[in-house]
Formats: structure tokens, C-alpha cells, sequence
């Protein structure tokens, strides 16, 4: 299964071309690199302020190719800890959806949220996930009993919603929890992506039903994310995982997770998002 669906919601391990480079930016006169790459990696205190460095917050705003030379965990780890840290000195933001921005007023809260590691971790990974779209097929048994293969691309919100329909509940979760994270990436990356008026209803039973392929309003992207988050949490997968907790914390505070992610885009990724994403199929 792709692994868009299953990355693990805690911090990536950097690689060594991220220790690297956040050393020869952050730390070039340390003299114990070993020792430096050693607490980066195994001190999550010592992670959090080296790569909260302003100095390598300017690099990967200044440089447009270092997204290419580290790994995208380490580079939406830099602008998300950049996020927490400006947010909490802010009164208000805008915030966009569709066509329109409107000042909220709850910067603060919004860096409270962001400032749980379980939480900026989950989020490093789902921008990680974006950065690379790809299709996959899946056997599907049809009420005939024949198997068919279905083939869907991990940034189609339709085509997973109609997917799950089809796959057993056990079966569901990888993909609950996809159509949920798509949802708020969208809405957070790409507010402008939603059409400002809701042309469906996505019912909100437990079991989703199949719409038409059709865009969706900042409404809709809400509606669905926090429900999809809902099932993910409630699914038996998500106990066994220890994701319960933090899945329902995701659903339950929805528009400060998009907050985040909209001031970081409106921010910090500006014109570059195009080139980091490829939303073609959404």
C-alpha cells in the first residue's frame, strides 16, 4: 500500500544529508559533530532548539533549492517549530478560504496547539506525505464474490471516499485517516482551492456514501475532515496504533490545525507551494 496512507505520525528520522546540513548552518564551529548528530537525534529538547534555529529558517526561506537537498520532514519540521513561535507573538492572522481573508483572533491558541510535539509531529508528516502524489491499486471484492482492482491516486478525495465503500471496515482506516489529513491539507495549503459556495452534502452517517467528483467549499473540507478524523479515531486500527487520542484531537480542533498550516503557506511558502505540491488530481 502506498505510503502516503501509512507514515507513522511521529517525527522522521533525519538522514544524513539533513544532519548535515542542519549542522553546518545552525552549528558550523562545533568541533563534535558526532556528538552533535548523536542529541539530535536521540534528545527530542536538543532537536527542538537546533532546529528552531533562525539560521536555518533563513536558508530554507532563502534559498529556493534546499527543499531539493534535505528531506521534506526536516524542511516542514523548520517552517512548522518558525510557525509556533511567530503565531504566539501575534494578536491576530488572516485567515484564507476560497476567494475571501478574514483577521482571527486566536494567533495564540493556535500556537498553544501547534507547540505539542504529538501534534507538530503528525503535521510534519502529513505535509511530508504531499510532497510525493502517487496512485495505487487495491483488490476489491464485488458482491458477485469476483475481485477487482481498483486504482486511485492517495490525493482524490472521491476516489478514496467511493474506496472505502467498497473495502470491509477493518480495511478502512489507512484511508479514513487519509481523506481527514487531504481534507485539512487542502484547506490549510491551498485554502483557495475551496469554491465559496457548497455545492453537495456529504452525509454524516458512519458510513460514507459516494458523491459526484465535484470541488468543495471551506464548509465541506471542515464537515468531512472532522468526521473522517472521528472514524479514523474510533477505528480499531487507530487503538492498536495508540493514534486514538491525538486523531480525535485533530478532529475536534480542525480549524486550528488549518490555521497552522494557513499561516505557513500564506507566509512562508507563498508562490513555492506549486512546486512543493502537485494538486492536480484533487
Amino acid at each position: 500500500m502506498d505510503a502516503g496512507l501509512l507514515y507513522e505520525a511521529k517525527s522522521p528520522k533525519l538522514t544524513e544529508r539533513d544532519l548535515d546540513f542542519v549542522i553546518s548552518v545552525a552549528a558550523p564551529d562545533f568541533k563534535d559533530r558526532e556528538k552533535l548528530r548523536r542529541l539530535v537525534q536521540e534528545d527530542r529538547s536538543f532537536r527542538k532548539a537546533l532546529i528552531g534555529n533562525e539560521k536555518l529558517f533563513r536558508q530554507v526561506i532563502g534559498d529556493e533549492e534546499t527543499f531539493v537537498r534535505i528531506s521534506p520532514g526536516l524542511f516542514f519540521e523548520i517552517l512548522l517549530r518558525r510557525a509556533c513561535r511567530d503565531l504566539e507573538e501575534r494578536t491576530y492572522f488572516m485567515e484564507t478560504a476560497g476567494s475571501q481573508s478574514v483577521p482571527v483572533f486566536w494567533s495564540k491558541r493556535a500556537a498553544a496547539f501547534l507547540s505539542d510535539e504529538s501534534i507538530l509531529e503528525y503535521l510534519v508528516c502529513m505535509l511530508s506525505s504531499f510532497a510525493r502524489i502517487e496512485s495505487f491499486v487495491i483488490p476489491v471484492r464485488a458482491v458477485d464474490g469476483v475481485w477487482r482492482y481498483v486504482k486511485v491516486s492517495d490525493i482524490d478525495i472521491d476516489g478514496l471516499v467511493k474506496l472505502c465503500s467498497l473495502l470491509d471496515e477493518e480495511d478502512r482506516f489507512a484511508f479514513y485517516k487519509r481523506i481527514a489529513d487531504l481534507c485539512l491539507f487542502l484547506l490549510g495549503i491551498f485554502p483557495e482551492y475551496a469554491v465559496p459556495d457548497s455545492r453537495y452534502y456529504l452525509g454524516m452517517g458512519t458510513q460514507p456514501r459516494i458523491i459526484p467528483k465535484l470541488k468543495r467549499s471551506a464548509a465541506d473540507y471542515e464537515r468531512e475532515g472532522r468526521m473522517f478524523y472521528k472514524l479514523a479515531g474510533e477505528h480499531q486500527r487507530a487503538k492498536l496504533l495508540g493514534l486514538e487520542d491525538l486523531l480525535f484531537e485533530m478532529g475536534g480542533n480542525f480549524n486550528l490545525a488549518r490555521g497552522c498550516l494557513n499561516f505557513v503557506s500564506e507566509h512562508y511558502l507563498s508562490l513555492r507551494k506549486s512546486r512543493l505540491f502537485d494538486i492536480g488530481s484533487a
